[in-house]
């Protein structure tokens, strides 16, 4: 169920490599992103002048690399970075407060690892989909109306001189 066109990057960020390529597989089978994975937080950083359009990021970066920042440090620098770049946090804690820092912070949605987790993406990544559409066409209507706005004032400026300017000299 592959979308019609490319997209963009999506970017996997998780200190564990097999997780990484599990969801890179799942999703290729899915959409049609130009896929990155990261084992840190700092190394995604790096590539975020490739404005990914959604980033997957795990909260516990810091597991295997003790100095690593963790999740929410390095969503704050994302979506300083690349504020229109929805996060998707995923994460082994059911914990709310941890949901709630990473909403807070900017996180699209918190996602726990689980055997729902992959499907649970699916869902999200297809929201994300359809919120982009929308606002694609909005950003097009917006202009269309802006067009037309200005072209009706050219026509009422056109038909006041018309009136005015052939008629007013045989007054």
């Amino acid at each position: 169920m592959a979308t019609e066109q490319s997209k963009g990057y999506i970017f996997l960020v998780d200190d564990e490599p097999i997780q990484n390529e599990m969801l890179k597989d799942y999703i290729s089978e899915r959409f049609q992103y130009q896929i990155k994975t990261y084992e840190s937080g700092e190394s995604a950083l790096q590539d975020m002048h490739l404005n990914p359009e959604v980033i997957v990021l795990d909260f516990h970066l810091n597991s295997h690399l003790p100095d690593a920042q963790n999740g929410v440090e390095v969503l704050k620098k994302m979506k300083q970075l690349k504020p229109n770049s929805q996060v998707i946090m995923l994460s082994g804690q059911d914990k709310l407060e941890v949901a709630i820092e990473s909403m807070k912070h900017g996180a699209y949605d918190y996602v726990i690892k689980g055997e729902t987790a992959f499907s649970r993406m699916e869902n999200i990544l297809n929201n994300i989909n359809e919120l982009t559409s929308i606002k694609a066409a909005n950003s097009n209507y917006k202009k269309v109306i802006s067009f037309l706005w200005v072209a009706i004032a050219g026509i009422v400026l056109l038909s006041i001189f018309l009136v005015y300017g052939v008629f007013g000299r045989y007054k």
